[in-house]
């Protein structure tokens, strides 16, 4: 039973994150994922570890945890036999609890996944033929409450802590098979080291376009992308992950200069009133006020444009009027620039329809003759509901028991 309340979010207001960086467990030990350096080496000091003893285990152990992907202390060879029943007694190495995995049959999989004190949020990974990328969640619900959002018509539940997200990736790689193989003892072998394989498709791109508004976590979604973009982390370039935010402008500069990772802004209106509706947070932070705060976005060049995610909304956004103001918004604000038209993605009790096929191409004509580039986002894993905007946790759809009775079918199948 989920030991935290709802975030109770009245109207436009900021909420107020959760302070913890670590999510209890009921057996009393800490998870180490999420955790930097400095504080896992404190964590072992305050243990009972000597100052050069808690450096060098810190050491040893952040490797193995982000470099090789481990999951039991058992595994780390180059740690004492006696040091590691010690390590496991204190620490643990979390992922998420997998309630269901699901795929689609474009190759789309989906995870739901549960944190430790038992709520749900899920993850989606997207193959591609040159890339694969997976989206991560960065809250339990969302307080935005975009109309055309399936995530919006939930809740805000808590902010997942720093290893919650790290955590998506971790598992993400664990499915894939793409942990290095080969022996690790000595961790300054380098040469060694340079005979690491992965398996399977890579995970390339991290996108933060999961569940919740990142920028309304913004200190456990930066400590978390730390660690995935630290070279001895899990080392992935920030120019391979992106940052999805829905206007939070007083966050957008910090995001810029504290994380560096590439932006893209759910826009998906030009005029005031169909983005108040569509996206409420417009009454808070207008759209010239969001373009100016994107025109300075720390980084953004012609080499890293901005993304502009646009939902197409049949006879809501989706004029040739449309296209045209949205062009004229950009080089206004002189933006470096690139529009994903993105088909609405229908979930139950939706009030939109998606744009027809021969609009959306219309409409993408104008931006790009206005020299923009504006191309058509295929969905991608309608059919499990983990198209962009679909995302909302199969526990508000599906019960356990339901859960429980596939799982048995599909055990005898």
């Amino acid at each position: 039973m989920a030991d935290t309340t709802l975030m109770t979010i009245p109207g436009q207001v900021d909420p107020v994150p959760v302070a913890r960086d670590i999510t209890p467990r009921e057996d009393g030990r800490i998870d180490l994922i999420g955790l930097p350096r400095p504080r896992i080496r404190e964590l072992f000091a305050e243990a009972g570890l000597d100052a050069r003893q808690a450096k060098l285990r810190s050491k040893q152990v952040f490797h193995w945890l982000y470099h090789r992907g481990v999951t039991d202390f058992e595994a780390m060879t180059d740690i004492a036999k006696t040091m590691r029943p010690w390590l496991a007694e204190r620490f643990v190495i979390g992922r998420p609890n997998v309630v269901e995995a699901q795929h689609s049959s474009d190759g789309t999989r989906k995870w739901l996944l549960q944190t430790d004190d038992g709520h749900d949020f899920e993850m989606v990974f997207i193959p591609d033929a040159d890339r694969g990328t997976l989206c991560v969640s960065s809250q339990v619900g969302c307080t935005l409450n975009c109309t055309f959002c399936h995530t919006g018509t939930m809740r805000l539940v808590r902010n997942l802590t720093p290893g919650e997200i790290v955590s998506q990736v971790m598992l993400a790689r664990d499915a894939l098979a793409e942990w290095p193989k080969g022996v690790m003892d000595g961790l300054d072998d380098a040469e060694d080291a340079g005979h690491y394989t992965a398996d399977g498709r890579l995970l390339t791109n991290i996108v933060m376009m999961g569940m919740g508004e990142p920028l309304y976590n913004f200190d456990h979604v930066r400590d978390a992308l730390k660690l995935v973009m630290d070279g001895d982390g899990l080392a992935l370039s920030k120019r391979r992950i992106t940052l999805s935010t829905s206007g939070v402008i007083p966050a957008m500069e910090r995001c810029g200069e504290e994380i560096g990772v590439n932006l893209a802004v759910s826009l998906h209106a030009v005029t005031k009133d169909v983005r108040d509706e569509i996206v409420p947070l417009n009454k808070k932070y207008g759209i010239e006020d969001l373009l100016q705060a994107c025109a300075d976005y720390p980084g953004a060049s012609n080499a890293r444009r901005i993304t502009f995610e646009y939902v197409m909304l049949k006879d809501k956004n989706d004029s040739d009027e449309d296209a045209r103001e949205l062009v004229r918004l950009l080089k206004e604000f002189n933006l470096p620039a690139k529009v994903n038209l993105i088909p609405f993605n229908p979930w139950p009790g939706a009030e939109y329809e998606c744009s027809t096929p021969e609009r959306i191409k219309a409409f993408s004509d104008i931006v790009f003759e206005g020299g923009i580039s504006a191309p058509v986002r295929t969905p991608r894993g309608r059919d499990i509901d983990a198209a962009c905007g679909q995302l909302k946790t199969a526990a508000e759809k599906k019960s356990r028991a339901e859960r429980d009775r596939e799982a048995a079918a599909a055990q005898q199948a």
